[in-house]
Order: C-alpha cells, then structure tokens, then sequence
C-alpha cells in the first residue's frame, strides 16, 4: 500500500538536511480537512536553516512537485501542507483490502520478534472480579494485536498460587473446614474461610503465627498442606476457565508462581555472589536506594520467599525459554515501584541484555466501586461472571421485546452484552482509574461496542440487500469521491498506522477509539448516499466501500475481543 506520509518526506529530505525518517516523524495530519491530507511543520526546520518558517515553505514550495499521488501543495503560515491524489487514496485502500481481506492492516514488523504478554493472573481460591477484569481484557487485545502484526506472541497467566495468604486459607481449613461445602461452591465458600480467618489475624498474633508457619511448611513441600493447596487450585481453575470461555481469553502457558519454586534458590544464589544481597534485620534484600528506587526485598526473615523473589525467577525462566524481544507485564499502576524494582535487580542475574531492555510495565487504572475501593478481604467485590451473564440477560430482553423471533437469540446477546463489557473497558486511556457503574457498563447507546456491532450489522444488511459482492475490478473509484466516502476511505488508509500506535504506545484504546470513528463516518455515508443505485457503477463502488468497512470493523473488533453478531 502506498505510504503518503513516507512519499512526501522522502520529497523533503531530498531538498533539506535532514533524515527521511525524522522529517516522516515531524509530519501531522491536519484537524481540518480543509487544510490538506498531511501537512510539515517547518518551524522543525528553522533552527537548520536559520530562516523563518514561512519564508522556508515559500522555498521548499518551490522546488517540490506535484506528481500521480500529490495533487498540490499550499502553504499555511509556517507550514507545508499537503493533497494526496484521492482517486489513488481509493484505489491504493479498496485494492488492498480485496488481496488481503481479514489480514488488512497486517504487516510484518513483528517478523522474528518474540513478545510474552502476561495478563489476568487471579489469586487462587479467591473470587474472579471486576478488578481482574482489565487486565485480562487489556492483556487479551495486545496479545492479539501483536500477533496480528506478525509477533511471535506467547500469553502468560501468571497464576497467583503461592503467598503467605495460603498459609491462611490452610490455616482457615484446619479449624473450620466441617462449616463449609467446598465441594458444593468452592470459591464462594473458600472466600468465607478466607474472611473469617482474616478477621482472626486481626486479633490474635498467634494465629497470623500459624499461618505463617503454614506457607513455610508449603514451601518446603509438607504433604498436608501441599495437597490442600492443589486441591483449592484446581477448583479455583474450574472456574476461572468458565469465565475466560465467556470472555474468549486464552493463554499459552498457565505458569503460576509456583511453578517457578525449584529455582528461587538459584535467583538468591547468584544475586549473593554478585554482592548485591545483604541482610536486613533478617531479610535478604538488594538496596537500589542509589538508582532511587529503594529496598528490593528478596526473602523474608524466615527465609520465605516473596513476590519479588518469584517474579525475578520467573523472568529468569522466560528468558532462557523465548529468548524474548519485550515481556509486557498488563498490571495496575499500584505494582509501578516493584516493577522498577525487579527490573532494576535483573542487571545482576544472568538475563541477556536484549532481555532485561524489553521488559515493561503496562500500567492501568484501578476499577473501584461508587462505594469506594474492592477488597476481597472484606468481601466487597462484584464477581466477573455476575456481570457477564447480567449484560446478556439485559440484551436478551431488548431483543425479546424488539425482535422476538430473531434467530439464534441466546449467541447473539451473549455477543452483544460480552462485547458492551469489553468495549468499556478499552474505550478510555487505560492509565485511567474506572469506577464501575452498572448503568455505564450496560448502556448500549453511544460510543458503545454495541454500537460499532451495529454499524457492522448495518454493512452486511447492505451486502444482502444487493445480494453481491462486486470483484474489485468492478469498482470505478471516480464514484466514491464525495466527501462521505472520503471520509471513510481516509479512516480506512489509517487502519494499519493505527495498529503500529497501539504497540508502540501497548494502549489498545487508540485501536477503539478508532472503531468509533469509522463507525461514524460510515454512518455518515450511509445516511447521505443511496447505495442501492439505478446507476451500477454507483452500486457497485457503494456495496464495495460497505464490504470494505464492514471487513475492517470485523477484524478491529476481534482484536479487542469481540465478536460481530448477524442481526441486532
């Protein structure tokens, strides 16, 4: 596909000294259309040539040409601004998506390049949440993202599987274990131990001692306590499983920490022969307080291990097996300081640099409820799946009471109400702290998924209506110049440039926001043009953009995660 923005600056790198890619870097695209198709600030060029930005738009003016893929060049104050050829626009879009359909916006940038995304990571035996909810939904869009653009993409559930709080949940089992039917409703009953013996701790030290002594004795592979511990986490899988089927998550490898207990000792022993190990009323911990990021704890004065201690000899693992290129780490902002911490210490293991260059925290915000912060401890949370299946329930009676005998109902809500849940939680900047509102999460109207599902929905109506797909060699892109079908042809040409931001940036609501805005603008054409023509050329590019609008907003969304229903 032709690259407008690398055309032109490769046009001013010829007349200037500066590097194509540089120049490519400084190039805007204009908020008024009006304005041009892409336009170059020459005040980047100021200090180099020791000219006003004007008077230098004048000159380069002057020795650019326009030529097939630039119609003209005007100046605009200190700026260079830009008309691509719009017929060639069309053509160069519409012809790339007939050869590669579902594949458009695919590139080989990942070609050779390994990425392990870890994501989710619920604690065992605790309920799935809401605050679990976005990062698995965050986690999910980058690893398919990434794979989309040609990565070698490995997803990693971290399970969190080890803890002292294991050693309470063991605790809680040993006194009260004949109250509570775990076999009955595992997690909900397991979270009840977990509150009441939690509560216990608070007033009495001794039984915090106990538990305590329980996660020791895990550690070290008492049969009691490492049977319970297997038990609580296969029921605790059972139901996380039923929820990433609901949601469409997958992972490669389900590694939790405890999968990484035979060579905790090893991290111990080489950070102690780099010199960076010291003792710290007992602990052991590496001081990063010259780097400005505190005290690394490494094991506690009991000698247990710790998150710190488990995430370095995951990374270790990693490393040796994936060679990888990046390891992003889709964890809330709360975790930014033990992250710098554990990347700080991987400089004094034996991770190849290429490694330790390409870890990365991708923080997000906190979900928290009108009522305030979640606490599983204090059994305030709202579960996952109650919210899933409450949004297809929601879904069900519109449809219900607005197309009663629609066919396939259940798979179509499910598809709508799954989809307005993801959609919500990508649309906004994932720094950003949520508080979760029923009303928001399900309002179907809007810059919603369900909106962009309904666009969708809207396009194959069209290809039904016309009963036809037309052959790209049947399509006159003379036809599609009114401003509406520019307006989506120039949504379209960004598709891929988009797909690059989101992995440059690992911020998935740069592709949603996107959505919403080819969304519009289709709206925009479908309400200003008739498709369905007496003129066949006319028909023939309309059905077509419709094809092409309809492809894109498919394969977008299923990189979020969602699933296009047939009918709304």
């Amino acid at each position: 596909m032709i690259n407008f923005k690398s055309l032109i600056a490769e046009k001013i790198a010829k007349e200037v000294e500066l590097d194509k890619n540089e120049i490519e870097g400084y190039i805007e695209v204009p908020p008024n259309e009006d304005m041009g198709d892409y336009a170059f600030p020459c005040f980047k060029l100021a200090k180099t040539l020791r000219k006003a930005p004007p008077a230098i738009a004048e000159e380069l003016k002057g020795k650019l040409s326009v030529d097939g893929n630039i119609d003209k060049i005007e100046i605009a104050g200190g700026y260079l601004n830009f008309y691509v050829n719009k017929e060639v626009l069309t053509k160069t879009v519409l012809e790339e998506i007939s050869e590669k359909k579902e594949k458009y916006g695919a590139d080989n940038s990942g070609e050779g390049k390994t990425v392990i995304v870890e994501y989710s990571s619920p604690n065992i035996a605790k309920p799935f949440h809401i605050g679990h909810l976005r990062t698995t939904i965050i986690g999910a869009a980058l690893y398919k993202i990434y794979k989309f653009m040609g990565y070698n993409t490995v997803g990693i559930n971290h399970l969190g599987d080890y803890g002292t709080q294991f050693g309470k949940l063991i605790e809680g089992y040993k006194r009260w274990s004949s109250e509570y039917n775990i076999d009955e409703n595992p997690i909900e009953e397991l979270m009840k131990i977990y509150i009441r013996i939690n509560d216990l701790c608070k007033e009495d030290e001794s039984v915090l001692e106990a538990c305590r002594e329980n996660f020791r004795l895990l550690e070290e592979g008492d049969k009691y306590c490492t049977e319970l511990w297997e038990r609580f986490r296969d029921v605790s899988l059972q139901e996380f499983n039923r929820i990433y089927d609901l949601l469409g998550v997958k992972f490669d490898s389900l590694k939790g920490e405890a999968s990484y207990a035979d060579s905790w000792g090893e991290v111990v022993d080489i950070l102690e022969k780099s010199g960076k190990l010291t003792e710290s009323d007992g602990a052991k911990i590496v001081d990063l307080e010259d780097v400005g990021k505190g005290v690394c704890m490494i094991t506690k004065s009991n000698g247990s291990t710790i998150y710190a201690t488990r995430d370095l000899a995951a990374i270790r693992y990693r490393a040796k097996t994936y060679d990888f290129d990046k390891c992003l780490y889709v964890v809330a902002y709360e975790q930014a300081l033990h992250f710098r911490q554990i990347f700080e210490v991987t400089k004094y293991l034996d991770i190849p640099k290429k490694c330790q260059k390409g870890l990365e925290h991708v923080q997000y915000g906190m979900v928290r409820l009108t009522t305030g912060k979640m606490s599983t401890r204090e059994g305030n949370v709202v579960k996952v799946e109650d919210l899933l299946r409450e949004s297809i329930a929601r879904v069900k009676e519109v449809i219900d009471e607005k197309d009663p005998d629609m066919e396939n109902k259940d798979e179509e809500a499910k598809k709508i109400g799954i989809g307005a849940v993801i959609f919500n939680s990508l649309c906004t900047t994932i720094i950003k702290d949520q508080v979760f509102d029923w009303n928001t999460v399900l309002n179907f109207t809007g810059e919603t998924g369900p909106y962009i599902q309904y666009i969708y929905v809207r396009t194959k109506s069209v290809l039904e209506k016309a009963g036809y797909v037309p052959s790209f060699d049947e399509v006159k892109f003379d036809k599609l110049q009114d401003k509406q079908s520019l307006s989506v042809i120039k949504n379209l040409y960004k598709f891929e440039e988009i797909l690059k931001n989101v992995i440059d940036k690992n911020e998935p609501s740069i592709l949603a926001r996107y959505l919403i805005d080819l969304a519009g603008s289709y709206s925009n054409f479908y309400n200003e043009n008739k498709i369905i023509d007496e003129d066949k050329d006319i028909q023939n590019a309309r059905v077509y953009l419709s094809y092409a609008v309809g492809t894109v907003l498919k394969t977008g969304a299923g990189l979020l995660g969602l699933e296009m229903p047939n009918r709304m």
